[in-house]
């Protein structure tokens, strides 16, 4: 009975061996090895035993045996320790963890990281070969080249990337308890160089694999970017994945053959920042998310917050971000401040407050110049109401556009030919270039859009200003406006001089009947007669380019609308899709210009019309074929020119067809195409857009519109001596350091050596004791609870997917029960064997001695 066990328990392994094995990877085994490695039969016996997690065999053959090799391999090149993590063999792994001279821990380290195996890693991780830390700081490459198999899969090298770390591992898996050890233990993700980074180490590696260099970097962004490394490594986990968001989308525009992979990661830390928002339960903590430390962040004159996080989610267009319920909330309240009654009015009651600051704009602007600080001063100031002012001051400037033009709605009094004087004696022009009363208002507001957008570029700076494209136009509107009305006044200075010199010189009251010279005539002719760089006639095609943008930046206050905003949004992406559409249809335009110009050129005059016959025919004939405003005769020669003809009018037509069938077409696809970009998240992308325009009012400063914002308030004069005042006293303090370091410099220079030991030990020990002692601020604390409130959530519905990954260990939990009580059954029998064969011998010495 005693030795039938063990062949029992043989023959059970040789059956479980034909049914195959459930090893962490099986394959073929010729195409790995020609010749497998040669086991011995206790070797074979006892990586089964590891394998199936047969703990008292793999117990007592470590303890017993004298010639087991236990780091031997089977013919897949996987030891015992491999074996027994692929399965999840706890305690066959942590017996096998107190042999010395263990081999290839490090895989071991990996796959259990890689099947998240936490209580395995654990044990793993308290191996003397983990104790001084260097291992989870250097990557398998690194180790193979100090002729270390740590990491080795086989003889071959790792299975997992040579640049893979375990927390990078971990990372990738989502791992969040795996990550919080490896973080403990003292495991960092090293962050990559900038791509353009030429230090010796990065020229190296791109020289030797320019590949494995790109790959080990999207590795080391793949951990960085992760969830549950996002977490737990960061004091700021929010600002950390929004600049890491924007760093993997400047990415991705640079390492176009990773342009997916980068934007993925970028949307995965995207996506980070609106789960921690999404998981806010109350005002305070939508206002630390929204505002970074609300400790630091706070402004100190009016109480406001900065905003400084959604700020920099708008910068990096981080769209769901902004417009997530819990963060338009937080901002409608301040859109509404000090007006907390008006949030909850009808549009009625919204429209008579907006006519009332518009009928007492002027008068308001007069109570905040003398009160800024009243209570009506307060309203004035909040966002709403600055807007509302903006917008209305904005509307009056066009009214007097359409005002200055209404004289000639009906047609000028005068043809281009006819001049009309108010007095014999005075020069036409003098008449035409005075500016009227409206012009007068229009140049007043003008000036205070200028004041206005010089204090915006002093705020934020000329590189922050010409990053926002509305900046560019109304910089490009009031440059023309100016340019416009400075060649207005260079006119009327001409005119003013021919007039004096009229005045003195001229006795005739008829200047008809008087020979003037050329320089003053010139300003007595019609409009049909002056020259073509006139500055009255420059001044005038200006003023309507500036007319025509003035009304086109209405579209800039059309986010504030819901119905309006999607709208507009749309027309800006379409305005992209047409810039992009002018490149090939500029190359094929001037293709088809130049060809048809060189085609018939030699025919000036032969022709029924000019058209082709110069460039600029050339230009006005095919650009105005694309509307069907060019004629067929364009290309008929007065000559029997067939050959040219024909050719002209397959030019022509292959024009026509490729233009406005194929190019016009695919213009209209195009635009489609965005509108239904835009149409499909419409909600978003208008929060967005009006977020961005809410934003630009939440500013303290420029609360009064132009122009009255020519007029400085008290309240200007009180912060301008306020910076005077922190000027001084910075330039004050600067002194004095300057000098105290001189001292401190020429009293310890001869115990340099000493003060330098003795400030890093300080150094040291204050870092130490700052991250050990000191109290977590308030937005630390409230971090610290979304984090968690993150992981838990990311946990519970990892649980969730994990259904068949928990079957899997129940079975091998009892697979593993199997062996151990078949083991204590085979003991069991042996000590009855033991029993019965004492109790025999005792019977029989008895018998003999009777």
């Amino acid at each position: 009975l005693r030795h039938s066990t063990p062949k029992d328990m043989h023959r059970r392994h040789a059956t479980l061996r034909e049914k195959g094995r459930r090893q962490a990877i099986r394959g073929p085994a010729y195409m790995f090895n020609e010749k497998g490695p040669s086991l011995t039969a206790e070797e074979e016996h006892f990586l089964d035993s590891a394998e199936y997690g047969n703990i008292p065999v793999v117990r007592k053959m470590l303890e017993e045996s004298k010639t087991l090799n236990f780091n031997c391999v089977d013919y897949m090149g996987q030891n015992a320790l491999q074996l027994a993590v692929g399965n999840e063999h706890l305690e066959v792994t942590e017996l096998l963890l107190k042999k010395e001279n263990l081999a290839r821990v490090g895989d071991a380290l990996l796959l259990a990281i890689s099947k998240g195996y936490v209580r395995i890693v654990e044990a793993i991780l308290n191996h003397p070969a983990f104790a001084q830390g260097q291992r989870l700081t250097l990557s398998p490459l690194e180790q193979e080249l100090r002729d270390d198999d740590f990491y080795a899969y086989d003889e071959d090298g790792t299975r997992f990337s040579h640049d893979i770390t375990p927390i990078i591992l971990a990372a990738h898996c989502q791992e969040y308890e795996i990550v919080h050890i490896l973080l403990l233990k003292g495991a960092r993700i090293e962050r990559p160089h900038d791509y353009f980074c030429k230090c010796n180490e990065c020229m190296e590696k791109q020289r030797k694999d320019s590949f494995s260099h790109s790959r080990s970097r999207m590795n080391a962004y793949k951990g960085l970017a992760s969830a549950a490394y996002l977490s737990l490594s960061s004091e700021d986990p929010v600002l950390t994945a929004l600049e890491l968001s924007n760093e993997l989308a400047r990415l991705a525009n640079i390492e176009t053959e990773f342009k997916n992979d980068y934007r993925k990661l970028s949307m995965q830390c995207k996506d980070f920042v609106v789960g921690v928002l999404d998981l806010c339960r109350d005002t305070e903590e939508v206002e630390a998310i929204l505002n970074g430390d609300v400790n630091i962040h706070l402004c100190p004159e009016h109480h406001r917050p900065s905003l400084s996080r959604i700020k920099l989610a708008i910068k990096y267009e981080v769209k769901k971000f902004v417009a997530h319920p819990n963060c338009q909330q937080q901002l409608l309240t301040m859109w509404y401040e000090n007006l907390s009654g008006l949030r909850q009015q009808s549009i009625a009651v919204k429209f008579l407050a907006v006519f009332g600051v518009s009928i007492g704009l002027p008068f308001l602007a007069i109570a905040y110049w003398i009160a800024p600080c009243s209570k009506l001063g307060r309203t004035l100031r909040s966002p709403f109401m600055k807007f509302v002012a903006h917008a209305v001051s904005f509307t009056i400037f066009l009214g007097l556009l359409v005002v200055n033009a209404s004289d000639r709605f009906e047609g000028v009094k005068n043809l281009p030919n006819e001049t009309i004087t108010d007095h014999p004696k005075q020069i036409f022009r003098v008449k035409t270039t005075q500016f009227s009363w409206t012009e007068l208002l229009i140049m007043k507001w003008v000036l205070g859009m200028i004041w206005s957008e010089c204090k915006e570029i002093w705020e934020e700076g000329p590189r922050e200003y010409v990053v926002h494209l509305w900046n560019l136009l109304d910089f490009g509107m009031l440059s023309i406006f100016v340019a416009s009305f400075t060649a207005r006044f260079m006119a009327f200075l001409k005119a003013s001089e021919a007039q004096q010199y009229v005045d003195q010189y001229v006795q005739d009251d008829d200047l008809n009947n008087v020979t003037l010279p050329p320089e003053v005539a010139y300003f007595t002719y019609a409009r049909n007669k002056w020259l073509p760089s006139d500055p009255q006639i420059i001044s005038e095609g200006l003023y309507a380019i500036a007319v025509v943008l003035s009304f086109s930046r209405i579209a800039y206050i059309l986010p504030a609308n819901e119905s309006f905003g999607p709208l507009q949004i749309s027309l800006g992406r379409t305005v992209k899709d047409i810039f992009k559409f002018m490149v090939i249809f500029i190359m094929v335009f001037l293709a088809f210009m130049i060809g048809m110009f060189n085609l018939y050129s030699y025919y000036l005059g032969a022709k029924y019309n000019p058209a082709f016959t110069t460039v600029e025919e050339s230009f006005k004939t095919l650009f105005w074929s694309i509307f069907g405003l060019s004629e067929v005769i364009s290309v008929v020669l007065k000559y029997d020119h067939k050959f040219i003809e024909n050719i002209g009018y397959v030019l022509y037509g292959v024009y026509n067809v490729t233009m406005v069938v194929v190019l016009l077409n695919m213009l209209i696809a195009m635009i489609n195409n965005s509108y239904q970009e835009i149409e499909e998240d419409a909600d978003v992308e208008w929060k967005f857009a009006r977020a961005k325009l809410w934003l630009s009012y939440f500013d303290e400063g420029r609360t009064l519109p132009a122009p009255f914002n020519l007029v400085p308030s008290p309240k200007s004069f009180y912060y301008l001596i306020l910076r005077i005042k922190m000027c001084l006293i910075k330039l004050c303090k600067s002194k004095a350091k300057n000098c105290e370091n001189d001292l401190e410099m020429g009293m310890l220079n001869s115990k340099k050596r000493k003060v330098r030991f003795h400030s890093s030990i300080q150094n040291t020990e204050s870092f130490s004791g700052k991250n050990a002692y000191t109290k977590p601020t308030r937005y630390q604390k409230i971090m610290k609870r979304l984090i968690k409130r993150y992981v838990l959530k990311a946990q519970v519905d990892r649980e969730n997917d994990e259904v068949n990954e928990g079957l899997k260990e129940i079975k091998q939990d009892i697979s593993s029960l199997r062996y151990e009580l078949l083991e204590e059954k085979s003991q069991a029998t042996g000590e009855l064997a033991k029993l019965i064969q004492q109790l025999s011998d005792k019977f029989g010495k008895t018998l003999n001695k009777d």
